[in-house]
C-alpha cells in the first residue's frame, strides 16, 4: 500500500535519476552543471526523509550553495570547444561502457534484495525526543571512523595540491612590479644628463 511518504520518496528518486542521467548525457556543460544541482536538491530531500537533517542541510549549503556555484561560474567563463570534446570521447566509448557495466553489476549484486530489505535490515527504532542527528554523526565520525576521516582529509589535501601544481603556469610576458628594485633605485640610474654642443644655424645665402 502506497503511503504519502512512499509517493514523495519515489518522486524525488525519479528526479534524482533523471537529472543524474542528464549530467552525463547533456552536451552543454552549463546545463550539465545545472542538472547536477537538481540532483543534489533531490538527494537532499531524500536524506531529509531518512531523518539525516544535518547531512541534508550540509548538502544544500556546501555543495549547492558553494561548490556547484563555483563550478557554474568556472564553466561559464571558460571557452570550451564542444566539437573537440565530442570527437575525443568517441575513441573511449568501449572503455566507458565497460566501466559503466562493471559499476552497474557491482551495485546490482550489493544492493539487491538479498542484502537489503526489512528481513535483512529491520526498521530503525524511533529516536527519543532529545535525539540530535548532528551529535550522532559527530560522535560516530570522530570515534569509530576517525582514521577513515583523517585519510579522506589527507587525500583531498593531496588532490588539491596536485591540481594547483598541474594548473599553475609560470608568468609569461607579464609586467609585474618589484618593490625591492623600486626601493633600491638611485637618482643617477633614473635620469642621465647628457651635454651636447648647441646646434649652429646655417648662414643665409651659403
Amino acid at each position: 500500500m502506497l503511503t504519502p511518504e512512499h509517493i514523495i520518496f519515489y518522486f524525488f528518486s525519479a528526479i534524482a535519476v533523471v537529472s543524474a542521467i542528464a549530467v552525463i548525457s547533456t552536451r552543454n556543460p552549463v546545463r550539465s552543471v545545472l542538472s547536477l544541482v537538481i540532483t543534489f536538491f533531490a538527494m537532499s530531500a531524500i536524506w531529509m526523509m531518512l531523518r539525516a537533517e544535518f547531512l541534508s542541510l550540509i548538502l544544500l549549503l556546501v555543495y549547492v550553495g558553494a561548490v556547484m556555484t563555483l563550478f557554474l561560474f568556472v564553466v561559464m567563463m571558460i571557452n570550451i570547444d564542444n566539437a573537440s570534446k565530442k570527437k575525443g570521447l568517441v575513441h573511449y566509448w568501449l572503455g566507458v561502457l565497460a566501466v559503466v557495466g562493471l559499476v552497474t553489476g557491482i551495485l546490482v549484486i550489493n544492493a539487491g534484495p538479498f542484502n537489503f530489505g526489512l528481513k535483512q535490515l529491520p526498521a530503525p527504532v524511533p529516536e527519543p525526543a532529545d535525539f540530535s542527528n548532528t551529535h550522532a554523526v559527530g560522535s560516530l565520525l570522530f570515534t569509530q571512523y576517525i582514521y577513515a576521516f583523517e585519510v579522506a582529509g589527507a587525500l583531498l589535501l593531496a588532490a588539491m595540491i596536485a591540481a594547483i601544481t598541474l594548473a599553475h603556469r609560470a608568468p609569461h610576458k607579464r609586467k609585474i612590479q618589484r618593490p625591492a628594485d623600486q626601493i633600491a633605485v638611485r637618482p643617477e640610474d633614473r635620469v642621465r644628463l647628457v651635454k651636447m654642443p648647441p646646434e649652429q644655424k646655417p648662414q643665409e645665402g651659403v
